[in-house]
């Protein structure tokens, strides 16, 4: 029996408008191919042949740039011969992003100095070639690197050479130290380089521009919003994490005659003070302004997501599966990473090889219950698109929005005395068999099963502490319990069951959240912006 749910908060959890802007898909025709392979065996050798060799002569004046400095002198900008090196290597760079076929690059608007703005801010981010910002100004811009990038072969040199800010994403103080960092810069009165941040952390395929990270933001200075647009036919130039890799993507952008390249310096965007108070609405006001000027949507992907779709592919899921705007969810839902995580493990199990899609099929097996009116409720609520399957997505939001709120210690308790109808404090199989077969019409045998499953000490009985770690580990119960209770209690006038379920809201009949629910715990959202 399949009954019409009213979803109160379904317009609240809308899909982004960019689903993945993670992927990106390189379709060559017949004479792109022919191009391409006329290219790798004339053109782009030659030109991969010259990249090699500036680099090989700018490498030593690097290496001797970078040596021989006292911790003191590390942490000032260059000077002296050191600085006039700087130049030198500028026009390098610049000669080696000419060869990548990169003849004219479009300038719009006019670039701030690190007085007027200490820091610019570049998007979306979705090339190596991205980095050609650094190479505009009088002198050569810094930025913020991985520390990997600083110890690699011959750029590593090069990359110390600009003394950008290093990060390391598994040191876990590396972000407070890089803010510190930042700062301590932008207060110098100009005297470092203007700071170029990425601030969406990964790369994208530009149809959006996804979460803005704080590092940028929390100094509270003025930044300016720096736009870029490639404009080629054939887009050789996106590296994302599903799509061609940084090798092919080099070799491609090599093959072509011209490439394009568009930056547009936008006005110096100046702090109000409360966006001073709040780096997040300073990042996402920013943001705006930037995809205004480019014309694309705004999603709440970030890195995080990236780092699940990842996970996901170990998994033997599609990548996509792990696509969730985590950031968005972490705000509104206060869930962490690693429970993203556990809950990603805990979604392929429900049936392995899923294909990233949940059947009711398959969630009655996980639950070892039969497909009843009840089940089906839950299974409606937490499929919020209508789609007859669950997506990882919607199990998220399933559980923290629908169940979580119901497994609470009181409504755990009231669902045990059902059971124990007598008050001896614990649970028979007899009596487990019959208000399950009375609830889902599950049978004796499949009763027995989920049984031993809550029987962990296997000692023929089931104690409140068994039903609320079993409840625990799969909180749909308390709401299939609650759903049953209410469709057994209320009717309609000609007798027929209805549900009076939440739909997902956080509050109980009377208006309240249940005693135990989730509450969140994180920062309030912006103001004046959507939930989700």
């Amino acid at each position: 029996m399949k009954r019409h749910i009213v979803h109160p908060r379904q317009q609240s959890m809308v899909e982004p408008e960019v689903p993945n802007p993670f992927v990106h898909r390189l379709e060559l025709g017949t004479l792109d191919i022919l191009k391409i392979a006329i290219m790798s065996v004339t053109i782009a050798p030659l030109r991969l042949l010259m990249v090699v060799l500036l680099l090989l002569l700018v490498w030593p004046l690097a290496a001797i740039g970078v040596a021989c400095r006292s911790p003191e002198e590390a942490d000032k900008p260059f000077t002296g011969w050191r600085w006039r090196f700087c130049k030198v290597l500028q026009c390098v760079l610049k000669a080696c992003v000419f060869l990548f076929g990169f003849h004219c690059v479009k300038i719009k608007g006019q670039q701030a100095t690190a007085e007027e703005a200490p820091i610019a801010v570049v998007a979306p981010h979705s090339s190596i070639f991205d980095m050609y910002t650094l190479l505009l100004g009088p002198q050569i811009g810094t930025g913020v690197a991985k520390e990997e990038a600083a110890r690699a072969p011959l750029i590593g040199r090069i990359i110390q050479y600009t003394q950008p800010v290093l990060v390391s994403r598994e040191d876990p103080d590396s972000r407070l130290n890089t803010i510190k960092e930042i700062t301590r810069r932008c207060k110098s009165g100009g005297a470092w380089p203007q700071i170029f941040i990425f601030p969406e952390g990964t790369c994208s395929n530009r149809s959006c521009l996804i979460s803005f990270k704080g590092g940028a933001f929390f100094p509270g200075v003025p930044v300016q919003p720096v736009c870029l647009r490639y404009n080629n036919k054939l887009d050789t130039i996106t590296w994302t994490w599903d799509g061609p890799g940084a090798f092919q993507t080099l070799w491609l952008s090599l093959c072509q005659f011209h490439n394009n390249m568009e930056i547009e310096f936008l006005p110096v965007y100046t702090p109000s003070p409360e966006e001073i108070k709040n780096p997040k609405l300073f990042a996402y006001n920013v943001r705006q302004v930037m995809a205004d000027c480019l014309g694309v949507p705004v999603t709440d992907h970030s890195y995080d997501d990236c780092r699940l779709m990842d996970k996901a592919q170990k998994l033997n899921m599609p990548m996509e599966a792990g696509l969730v705007e985590f950031q968005k969810l972490h705000q509104k839902l206060g869930i962490s990473f690693e429970q993203m995580q556990e809950l990603l493990d805990k979604f392929e199990n429900i049936h392995p090889n899923n294909g990233g899609q949940i059947t009711l099929e398959q969630f009655a097996s996980y639950l070892q219950l039969p497909e009843s009116p009840a089940l089906q409720e839950v299974f409606h609520l937490y499929d919020r698109d209508g789609s007859g399957t669950i997506d990882f997505r919607e199990y998220v939001i399933g559980l923290m929005l629908v169940s979580h709120p119901v497994n609470s210690e009181d409504n755990l308790q009231h669902a045990f005395k059902l059971f124990d109808s007598d008050n001896k404090g614990y649970l028979t199989p007899e009596e487990l068999q019959k208000i399950l077969r009375n609830a889902f019409s599950m049978e004796d045998e499949q009763a027995a099963g989920l049984f031993q499953d809550i029987d962990t000490d296997k000692d023929g009985r089931v104690t409140y502490d068994d039903f609320k770690a079993y409840a625990v580990e799969k909180p749909e119960y308390a709401k299939l319990f609650m759903t049953y209770h209410d469709m057994s209690t209320s009717t309609t006038s000609n007798g027929l069951p209805v549900a009076h379920s939440n739909g997902g809201d956080c509050k109980g009949s009377n208006g309240n959240v249940p005693k135990g629910s989730y509450t969140n715990n994180v920062d309030e959202p912006i103001e004046g912006t959507p939930l989700f």
